[in-house]
């Protein structure tokens, strides 16, 4: 067998059968290019775009550009593009059919491809053989992608305004009951600052006492006033506290209830796009000259290999 793929023979027989060859390679040059020519193969042209993701809150281990790749080719936005485009038409597949969404998925994904790029933009491709449409595409799946994010924004943040409402109203109605207790306690027993007043009014009655002023009408004023402050002081101070504390606690509460009101309710954008898609003036498919080139040298090929074998069946 060693002596079929002899070198020596292989070139006899290329030198023998050199006329065939020409005319074969010739046959399949001319074929190969007939038939990738419009008549057997419709063109198709490509576009592109290059977008870099913004505004998105890193939620896992992921990067943000793998986060925008998961969204874009997430079934949401192909289905939106089936619809916006009417792809059942352009791929010629029946809605009727039960494995139409198979069908669809299949083809959009042969047509619509997405790849991050060693500088972190994500590319999109989408190859159709109307230049127009393929362009189209292209900044709806950018336009689909900003609707989606921001949808999934908005939704988060609508939980969180809710929650953080919720909780301030809470924290409001206890303040409110707290400021009630306050203000009973300083109409009945005139404590309006337990830090200041306890300081005062035991010097003022320790005074009193000492100067024999404790049975006048303002001593036994600020006798009263003493007594008050020994029995209902420490539980007005503790209401005052629990008073601060949750006002503070309700601040905050605000403050974050802005944030997130703000961020729901705000239209922006989650990508920059770093190349804009446009209709392409030159089909990507079919690669006439390499579909020549690989049917001219596997006829070339096929025919060595023919002829090897006659003339080795020939000379036994």
């Amino acid at each position: 067998m060693n002596d079929v793929f002899d070198n020596q023979r292989i070139l006899e027989v290329i030198r023998k059968h050199f006329l065939h060859f020409v005319l074969i390679g010739i046959a399949a040059v001319v074929l190969a290019a007939l038939f990738s020519s419009p008549m057997f193969i419709t063109p198709k042209f490509r576009s592109t775009a290059r977008i870099y993701p913004v505004n998105i809150a890193v939620v896992s281990m992921e990067s943000e550009s793998e986060q925008m790749l998961e969204i874009i080719n997430s079934n949401d936005i192909k289905l939106k593009m089936f619809d916006a485009f009417r792809l059942d038409t352009v791929y010629k597949i029946d809605k009727q059919d039960p494995q139409y969404l198979t069908y669809m998925l299949a083809e959009y994904n042969a047509h619509v491809s997405t790849n991050k790029t060693e500088f972190e933009t994500v590319e999109i491709s989408v190859l159709d053989k109307d230049p127009q449409r393929a362009a189209a595409m292209c900044d709806s799946i950018i336009h689909f992608y900003n609707n989606k994010v921001r949808e999934m924004h908005t939704i988060k943040n609508w939980e969180m305004v809710t929650i953080l409402k919720n909780n301030m109203d809470k924290r409001t109605s206890e303040r409110d009951s707290i400021h009630q207790l306050i203000r009973e306690q300083r109409q009945k027993y005139k404590i309006l600052d337990f830090p200041t007043q306890v300081r005062e009014v035991t010097r003022g009655y320790m005074e009193a006492l000492s100067t024999g002023r404790d049975r006048t009408p303002g001593g036994q004023e600020i006798r009263q006033l003493y007594g008050n402050l020994s029995e209902k002081g420490g539980e007005a101070y503790l209401l005052e506290t629990q008073f601060r504390r949750i006002s503070n606690t309700i601040d905050s509460l605000k403050f974050l209830y802005d944030i997130n009101l703000s961020e729901a309710t705000k239209e922006i954008t989650y990508c920059f796009v770093v190349e804009k898609p446009f209709p392409a003036d030159k089909k990507a498919y079919p690669v006439r000259w390499m579909i020549v080139a690989m049917t001219t040298l596997s006829a070339l090929f096929l025919g060595l290999l023919l002829f090897i074998i006659l003339d080795y069946r020939r000379t036994r």
